[in-house]
């Protein structure tokens, strides 16, 4: 596409102009970056006027049709314009076969990004695109691939399904789409992503895109990509701009109570807290249900009705909270999220970005905040080096700073209340008569009482959760003989009692520790964390029992409290992982 010839605004012009006409009438448009007429008058029909930064650079090289590409930008930055519109202006309406391949990795992401194009292809009667997902009938997805569609947007497992059925036929895809690239290789689809590359012989260009560009990717875009165009809309693995990053150093025993805090002190908070494993998913629910919270958890322990029905509760907002598991919030995307707070910080760095990228979407600004304890600043400092974003401490707000923050929410409520609806006036008579004894003052009072007590009597002895950094006297003196020696006492209580600040899984050696033999390794598609994550999730146990991973490429040893490795072995050995028998027993026992 040839530069666009800018045009010099005089400062007295620009002030003549109003913002919005000022801006539709020197920045790009949908109408220059080379999409034909229908595709246009979609996205002037959706309100669309100036495209986002990765649709503007990729659209127009998207639109040849032979050029490989790789697009790095964050969620919500409009991804799905930037490959869904040029798929419908090179795919062939009259063709009734798949011509576009999109595989995204969750259920969804891929009903998210049909919805999209569905709404894109709106003067195009002859276009059709399909879902194909796992937890769904797939007689019936089946049915609709034989009515005779162009584009196919699909999850890797259930794609290859419908390859072994020989219910789909890849031979003439031309175009592949690769979307949330990282995610699904994250979650162990390496292989599967491979298979269906493999299976694409006359695909003319893959486009692959990703909010990051771990070393798996660029493997996989060396292999299977010519000399692909490489788009990046900010820096790489870079924070969104209108996130505020904010972290709470706590005792690790009072995590719950400052998150409660944290949500007490943010009236109208609609988010996501993330958990580690779905058991911390479930347990922290539970407690904020029986706290009064609307709030539901988002796990792999649910059916795919059970997660239809929470996603639909917390999209209409019926739900404030949402808890959910890194797997399972994957594709997730709802508009207005406030904020996400971490629970706890994700084990891969990597995820952080994905995380904080849930809120602070379409230009609005959202807050993620985490919740550490003191060995966790350290990672703090890594994930800010990371994105690139400055991270802020803060302190968890009092008691007193909750009570005055939902005072004053309650009394804003109160004043805001629309009254031009209904008339009240027939029964101001009767409110003045009944309240005649009462003055204004006591009114006020009462309703206060009223929307309020409950804050009042739970804060009302609250202490400080924040962990201060407190000197202690580093000379002891013997009460026996006098003798003194040098030690230091603060040490433990700054590392929670181990004498370092590694992340617990990487501690071991112990003879506290059973060390057990798995078959499953680094060529199965795990990399640490999620390897870490699926063994505590099949135990049911939590992260504190780790010792030492030690990952191979067919096999791995991990090292588990000698009280539960029998549970673990029981409730793991025997399993099957993708067709394959696992394997697990203690290590010198083979």
């Amino acid at each position: 596409m040839p530069a666009r010839k800018t045009k010099q605004i005089a400062v007295k012009d620009f002030n003549k102009l109003p913002l919005r006409k000022f801006l539709i009438k020197y920045m790009t448009t949908f109408s220059e970056l080379g999409l034909n007429e229908n595709l246009v008058k979609a996205t002037d029909a959706l309100g669309y006027v100036n495209p986002t930064a990765i649709q503007e650079q990729a659209i127009p090289v998207l639109l040849s049709g032979t050029k490989d590409l790789i697009g790095l930008a964050q969620t919500g930055t409009g991804k799905t314009a930037a490959f869904g519109l040029p798929l419908l202006q090179l795919v062939d309406e009259k063709q009734k076969h798949p011509q576009a391949l999109v595989v995204c990795p969750t259920r969804e992401l891929c009903m998210q990004i049909v919805t999209e194009i569905e709404l894109f292809k709106k003067f195009m009667p002859g276009m059709s695109v399909v879902a194909v997902y796992g937890g769904a009938s797939i007689g019936l997805q089946i049915r609709d691939l034989k009515k005779g569609i162009q584009i196919v947007v699909a999850t890797p497992g259930r794609l290859i399904d419908l390859i072994e059925r020989k219910a789909i036929h890849l031979e003439k895809i031309k175009y592949v789409v690769l979307d949330e690239a990282d995610e699904m290789l994250n979650m162990g689809f390496k292989d599967d992503i491979e298979f269906i590359l493999e299976n694409t012989p006359e695909r003319e260009s893959t486009w692959l895109f990703s909010a990051t560009m771990p070393a798996e990717i660029r493997r996989v875009s060396k292999r299977y990509m010519k000399s692909p165009v490489e788009l990046t809309v900010g820096k790489m693995n870079t924070a969104n701009k209108d996130i505020d990053h904010q972290y709470f150093v706590v005792n690790g025993h009072q995590r719950y109570e400052a998150l409660k805090r944290l949500i007490d002190f943010n009236p109208g908070i609609y988010g996501i807290i993330f958990t580690r494993t779905k058991i911390d998913a479930q347990n922290v629910a539970e407690k904020l249900t029986r706290d009064g919270y609307d709030i539901d958890a988002l796990h792999g322990d649910l059916t795919q009705q059970q997660r239809d029905k929470v996603m639909g509760e917390f999209r209409e907002k019926t739900l404030q909270l949402l808890v959910a598991t890194d797997v399972a919030a994957r594709g997730i995307d709802v508009k207005e999220i406030t904020h996400v707070i971490n629970y706890e910080l994700p084990d891969e760095l990597e995820v952080y970005t994905h995380r904080s990228g849930r809120t602070g979407r379409a230009g609005s600004t959202g807050i993620c905040m985490s919740i550490v304890n003191n060995k966790d600043v350290y990672k703090i400092k890594q994930i800010e080096r990371m994105v690139q974003a400055s991270f802020h401490k803060l302190e968890i707000p009092s008691g007193k700073d909750v009570c005055r923050k939902q005072f004053n929410a309650v009394m804003d409520k109160l004043l805001n209340t629309d009254i031009s609806h209904g008339d009240y006036e027939t029964y101001l008579p009767m409110l003045q008569e009944k309240f005649a004894s009462v003055t204004k003052e006591e009114v006020l009072t009462r309703v206060a009482a009223m929307e309020f007590d409950r804050f009042l009597k739970y804060y009302e002895n609250a202490g400080d959760l924040n962990l201060r950094e407190v000197r202690r006297e580093r000379r002891e003196v013997s009460p026996r003989d006098g003798q003194s020696s040098d030690r230091r006492r603060d040490s433990r209580d700054r590392d929670g009692g181990r004498g370092d600040s590694r992340p617990q899984y990487a501690a071991g050696g112990s003879g506290d520790y059973a060390r057990l033999f798995v078959n499953l390794g680094t060529k199965d598609g795990f990399y640490k964390a999620s390897f870490l994550q699926y063994i505590l999730d099949l135990s049911d146990l939590k992260k504190e029992v780790l010792g030492k991973i030690d990952m191979k490429e067919m096999n791995s040893w991990v090292e588990v409290d000698k009280k539960v490795a029998n549970q673990m072995v029981k409730s793991i050995d025997g399993k099957n992982y993708r067709g394959r028998k696992i394997r697990m027993n203690d290590a010198n026992s083979r």
